[in-house]
């Protein structure tokens, strides 16, 4: 009689072993796709608005994680030739499609982004992910009409694609030279919290709404 509790204690110690494991099993990912504005360049990465939502989420939705895919200097091309592998490896619930700013400082096609970026949410979708596209504006470098036609693509592309649409991620920072680097494309750290409360309002619902991948 005396091997049960031993045996009762073997089993809950067990059981306390394999909670961690359901409750990792259960977690849900949020992937950011994006450029050198969401792969924090320049600064260290914990100062990047990506890392500050992996930081608000363990503190108001601990179900979910954050994995940063940013590459700098990516372009929607890039991107497009990347996401399959990405979308394998990571299993994500949500995507956050924050490209497009490389193609406008190129003066690439406006065309082909728009191809780009439908064929992201598209393949999204196929994956089980809930797409996020991101807004990006432009400087007229090649002129009014271009950048006009650039940031048009966003609001067009979320509107034929039915998916939730952040209106334009440096809200708040374009205009304020104090919150770029030197180079004045890249926003500083104190841009940051700023960057993330442009995005979070879009996103947050969508994590309530998502349920876990099978």
């Amino acid at each position: 009689m005396k091997k049960l509790p031993r045996l009762l204690a073997r089993a809950f110690a067990v059981l306390l072993l394999a909670a961690p494991l359901a409750a990792g099993a259960a977690e849900r990912t949020v992937l950011v796709f994006g450029d050198s504005l969401s792969a924090a360049y320049g600064l260290a990465t914990r100062d990047g608005w990506v890392a500050l939502l992996g930081e608000r989420l363990a503190r108001e939705r601990p179900a979910w994680r954050v994995v940063n895919a940013s590459v700098s200097g990516e372009t929607t091309a890039g991107g497009l030739r990347r996401l399959p592998e990405d979308l394998k490896r990571h299993g994500p619930a949500v995507v956050v499609i924050a490209l497009g700013a490389n193609d406008g400082l190129r003066g690439l096609p406006v065309e082909g982004t728009r191809a780009n970026l439908e064929s992201m949410i598209r393949i999204s979708r196929a994956a089980k992910a809930e797409p996020v596209l991101v807004g990006l504006m432009i400087p007229p470098n090649y002129g009014i009409d271009y950048a006009r036609e650039f940031r048009d693509l966003f609001p067009d592309v979320a509107r034929k694609s039915k998916v939730a649409r952040v209106p334009f991620l440096l809200e708040g920072v374009a205009e304020n030279r104090d919150l770029f680097q030197a180079d004045q494309l890249h926003p500083t750290a104190a841009a940051q919290p700023r960057i993330l409360d442009n995005v979070w309002p879009v996103l947050a619902p969508l994590l309530q709404s998502r349920p876990p991948r099978p």
